[in-house]
């Protein structure tokens, strides 16, 4: 029989997949949410790519939002950020951001996924927490160009009503494996940028005793002091050796005023640079 039912007597998704993972017996190992589509050569185009490359990669495939209502602004504008960089397989550079890999469309080999840590830890968000763990890993993505999946949005999804994915433990779990995979000791941080989650950011690494140097060019707010830090021109990073740099700032415009000042430094994306949001 090709489908097993299941009984998961624990409560939430994590709980569900490590149930499901633990009744499997395949080489190669993907997910899917239940109200979602797939293309129906999904696991083949994904499994193909997966023999080609070969282990220490991820197949991935373009993602397509559908709603009876309609789909936002912010999901297609996801969507598209994601397929961009799934198109290329460059999905790690600019995994601060947002969740680069779709937690319903892709495939690993088992030791893969094994090596990753699967679903055995109960951070949530679950997905992120994997690309992660994906990333520290030194997983490499495969780039594709077909669309594999299509992701249902409803009012009730967890991703819109369940606590455990709000803004917050999204900047929780970015600042955590950030200072695990990326921060160097030795070179001072800066965090651009003093809006809602420039102030989470700075709150979160002083929580962990991590000292940082802010920066914007609100003139409004160059000189001020927020929790103790005050708040300089973006011009002294300049100034500063080597520094590493958390770009806290959302608007697409700005990022890219900010990248033009970044690049005339020399500074280089997931070493010198990190954009947060």
């Amino acid at each position: 029989m090709r489908i097993t039912l299941l009984k998961n007597k624990g409560k939430g998704i994590i709980a569900a997949l490590r149930l499901a993972f633990s009744k499997s017996n395949g080489e190669y190992i993907t997910r899917m949410d239940s109200d979602d589509k797939m293309h129906l050569q999904k696991l083949e185009f994904m499994l193909k790519d997966l023999q080609r490359f070969g282990k220490g990669h991820v197949a991935l495939g373009l993602v397509e939002y559908f709603s009876d209502n309609g789909v936002g602004k912010g999901y297609k504008a996801y969507q598209d950020w994601l397929n961009k960089l799934t198109e290329t397989g460059t999905n790690f550079s600019q995994i601060y951001k947002e969740c680069v890999i779709p937690s319903p469309c892709w495939m690993m080999h088992r030791s893969d996924l094994e090596r990753c840590g699967a679903f055995q830890l109960d951070t949530y968000p679950e997905d992120y927490d994997l690309t992660f763990r994906c990333y520290e890993k030194g997983i490499i993505c495969i780039p594709s160009k077909h669309m594999l999946h299509f992701w249902r949005d409803h009012r009730n999804r967890a991703s819109r009503t369940d606590g455990k994915y709000a803004e917050n433990s999204f900047l929780e779990l970015k600042v955590s494996y950030f200072l695990k995979l990326n921060y160097k000791k030795s070179r001072p941080l800066v965090i651009w940028g003093a809006g809602q989650k420039g102030k989470k950011i700075a709150r979160l690494l002083a929580s962990k005793n991590v000292a940082y140097n802010w920066v914007c060019d609100n003139p409004k707010k160059i000189g001020k002091h927020i929790y103790n830090v005050k708040l300089e021109h973006f011009k002294i990073i300049g100034d500063l050796r080597s520094p590493q740099v958390i770009i806290a700032v959302a608007n697409p415009g700005e990022q890219k005023a900010i990248l033009r000042v970044l690049k005339t430094l020399n500074m280089t994306n997931m070493k010198d640079y990190f954009f947060f949001c």
